[in-house]
């Protein structure tokens, strides 16, 4: 696995988040150690979109109560990449687009 997959871990898709399609933004979830301009080099290689700004909220692990004990679980690093005007991503036809790469290189 290359350093690129490992900076970007995976898409949130959740109702706030689609909501900011309207507005060219992308949420992921990064690595904790990644930084912006890493981010945005990583988006830029992975997806083949540019970039125009990218921003980054690490978000703290929430108590949760097992029985008589209260944990935590660990907190996330997420980035809100925001695309050039006309760029989109669609991530249901990048998964397509990768099956068929292993299934040609399986034959």
């Amino acid at each position: 696995m290359s350093r690129l997959h490992q900076i970007i871990i995976r898409p949130v898709m959740t109702e706030k988040t689609t909501q900011l399609d309207e507005h060219n933004k992308v949420v992921f979830r990064v690595a904790k150690s990644a930084t912006k301009p890493e981010i945005r080099t990583a988006v830029e290689k992975l997806f083949g979109v540019k970039v125009t700004s990218v921003n980054t909220a690490n978000m703290p692990g929430k108590p949760k109560r097992f029985g008589k004990v209260i944990a935590h679980r660990s907190g996330y690093k997420k980035a809100i990449v925001t695309l050039a005007e006309g760029e989109t991503l669609d991530f249901f036809a990048i998964d397509e687009f990768d099956e068929d790469v292993e299934a040609e290189g399986t034959e």
